[in-house]
């Protein structure tokens, strides 16, 4: 028996930074988000061999345990190790024996939710494997307590919804990690131009988001009026987005973006640099009316609206930074498992 998963990444239209504590605990974030045709996967061998083998093929990383309850949380593949720990404990509470293999479209630290999606799918699988009583909020609440209190790692709330429920989604934070999902319907026209006019491009550079996410947190604490100011244009901007896209005003969508990428490098050091301003400015004056960097910031993805004919004079603008342009399509579907017999 072979267990199967698959989550997808995701793009930040609007709002980001804003589902991060302490903003999002104090004043309520807002964030819309759309999964797009990338995706982090997940198979579960089941052993009898008393063995744990971890395996990220597109890391190239291996690692393999006696099985037992807990395995060390330091090294390579902390993720994946977290999860066995987690669901051992509230679930299983026996060791178990099993080959998880893994893959990723995308680089880790390219702004598109990889890490958090990745353990969404590795989840599922178990989940799949295990028959575990986790619904979508469930599965998503789950995900974010491994990462960000288990493992303490820095970052917000929105990547683990996002893979868990897929498609568009108008997302509200709250303290005590309270997050409501308003899945959005959207005309398929309206999709279809978006999707037309959405240029999506690898900067060729990844980054660690935790850096920029941290400083984020400590700018909040410290009260510092232009980070908080910052995030609030940002939680508005999300509102202006959604109501833009349901109501087939695409052409403010790139004005809306460009709105938020102002703002949102005034919330932290190191969001923007100059290679990033250079590629930013140039998509627009080859004609695109907006974007952003997706994500944390600092690198990775990069994606800029271009309105009517505009998308191919900005891909040929962009060929000479040596950059990669990423086809996609938005899902309207989230973690899927499945068992491959």
């Amino acid at each position: 028996m072979i267990i199967r998963s698959r989550a997808p990444l995701r793009i930040g239209l609007a709002g980001g930074g804003t589902d991060v504590s302490p903003y999002s605990d104090q004043y309520g974030g807002a964030i819309l988000n759309a999964t797009i045709s990338l995706f982090a996967y997940a198979t579960i061998e089941p052993l009898d061999t008393g063995k744990i083998i971890i395996h990220a093929i597109d890391k190239k990383e291996i690692i393999e345990f006696d099985a037992t309850e807990e395995l060390p949380v330091d090294g390579e593949l902390v993720l994946a190790k977290g999860i066995y720990n987690r669901i051992v404990k509230d679930y299983t509470h026996k060791p178990l024996s099993f080959r998880l293999s893994t893959y990723v479209d995308a680089p880790a630290g390219s702004g598109l939710g990889t890490s958090s999606t990745l353990v969404v799918a590795i989840i599922g699988a178990f989940a799949e494997w295990l028959k575990l009583p986790l619904g979508e909020y469930d599965m998503a609440k789950l995900a974010f307590d491994i990462e960000r209190k288990d493992l303490a790692m820095a970052g917000g709330k929105q990547d683990q919804y996002a893979a868990t429920f897929g498609g568009f989604n108008f997302m509200e934070f709250y303290k005590d990690d309270k997050v409501i999902v308003n899945p959005l319907r959207i005309k398929e026209n309206y999709l279809n131009e978006m999707q037309a006019n959405l240029l999506l491009y690898y900067t060729g550079t990844s980054r660690l988001s935790s850096k920029i996410i941290e400083m984020q947190s400590v700018n909040i604490t410290a009260k510092k009026e232009k980070s908080i100011d910052a995030m609030h244009n940002l939680k508005e901007q999300a509102v202006q987005m959604k109501e833009a896209i349901l109501q087939g005003n695409l052409g403010e969508i790139g004005e809306i973006l460009n709105y938020g990428w102002q703002f949102k490098k005034q919330t932290a050091e190191g969001i923007s640099n100059p290679m990033i301003d250079e590629i930013y400015e140039a998509a627009l004056t080859a004609g695109a009316s907006g974007g952003k960097i997706s994500g944390a910031g600092g690198g990775g993805f990069m994606f800029f609206y271009c309105p009517k004919h505009t998308r191919y004079a900005v891909l040929d603008r962009l060929h000479q930074f040596g950059g990669e342009f990423r086809r996609f399509q938005f899902t309207k579907t989230g973690m899927t498992s499945w068992l491959a017999r």
